[in-house]
């Protein structure tokens, strides 16, 4: 099992996003990307999600709890909250499809 914390970053270049995920055996993957398009915050943090996911996946993890700062994302995921806009439906549909 392994450990992500994702968060939406933003930077002089733009927005992004930052990744740190930690595996059992103790060794971290950290990454920052720049995103090469306009995301508004709800959108990027969605982005950043989906992208942690697939470098935990490549990685070798198969079993991951992952943490968000944003309490939408996190209740949309855990459906709490429903997703209304179509961009953050697909997005949603992404994580359950990486999550399955």
């Amino acid at each position: 099992m392994c450990l992500m914390h994702v968060d939406r970053i933003d930077t002089i270049q733009g927005t992004g996003a930052g990744i740190v995920i930690t595996f059992h055996e103790g060794e971290d993957i950290e990454s920052v990307v720049i995103f090469d398009f306009k995301a508004l915050n709800n959108e990027a943090e969605y982005k950043t999600l989906v992208l942690g996911m697939k470098i935990a996946w490549e990685a070798g993890a198969r079993h991951l709890i992952a943490y968000s700062d944003s309490p939408l994302i996190v209740k949309q995921i855990e459906g709490t909250y429903k997703a209304k806009e179509n961009n953050m439906i697909l997005y949603l549909q992404r994580i359950k499809e990486l999550k399955s």
